[in-house]
């Protein structure tokens, strides 16, 4: 698949803000601070789709933006940034909740993991929920051109699964990415194409 329009549609606070879900939609999350905007740029081949931000937490809407004119990538806050107050963080959690146990049209998730840093407990919580949940999910790991060659990528993923395993029966699908250098690009966009197909496209 090759991008070639990508424009902002809307920034929600709920689900009922959202645009119709009659396109295939994909959401992408993870920690604050894991890369999740760079990606998107990187992805779309844009340099300021998703505003990057040296602060991490910056996101704290639900972004659509729409693809080829045919599916929506959807932005979500960051999780886990501790300067924001309990109250922020309960509304925070209530609001994505929502949206990926109601919207009809999600058909994946992309949840962000920097390769870099030992699995973390609430990143393995979200997966667990996610999965009871019975929401698609794919383990995108950012960040990977500054974990060194593949030899040691292909270990750190490794070392994941391992983790994974001591729970899960299988782990779910992975990819790899590096926003800096496009790694993991077409193989993203290619799940994404082969899933468009289940919605009909």
């Amino acid at each position: 698949m090759k991008i070639q329009n990508a424009e902002f549609i809307t920034s929600s606070t709920h689900e009922k803000q959202c645009p119709k879900p009659d396109k295939p939609e994909y959401a992408f999350i993870g920690r604050s601070n894991v890369g999740k905007s760079s990606l998107v740029n990187m992805l779309t081949n844009r340099k300021k789709l998703a505003k990057i931000s040296s602060n991490p937490g910056k996101t704290i809407t639900m972004n659509h933006f729409i693809i080829n004119k045919e599916w929506y990538l959807v932005d979500l806050p960051g999780y886990g940034y501790a300067k924001r107050s309990k109250s922020e963080r309960a509304k925070w959690e209530k609001m994505i909740k929502q949206y990926l146990l109601t919207r009809t049209n999600l058909l994946t998730v992309f949840l962000l993991i920097d390769l870099r840093i030992e699995p973390q407990k609430i990143d393995l919580e979200f997966m667990e929920w996610l999965a009871t949940s019975q929401i698609p999910f794919v383990i995108t790991f950012t960040k990977v051109d500054k974990v060194g060659g593949m030899a040691k990528i292909d270990g750190s993923v490794e070392k994941y699964k391992n983790t994974l395993l001591e729970n899960w029966e299988e782990v779910p699908p992975m990819l790899v990415t590096s926003s800096q250098t496009s790694l993991g690009k077409e193989e993203l966009l290619s799940y994404i194409e082969k899933t468009n197909k289940v919605f009909g496209l």
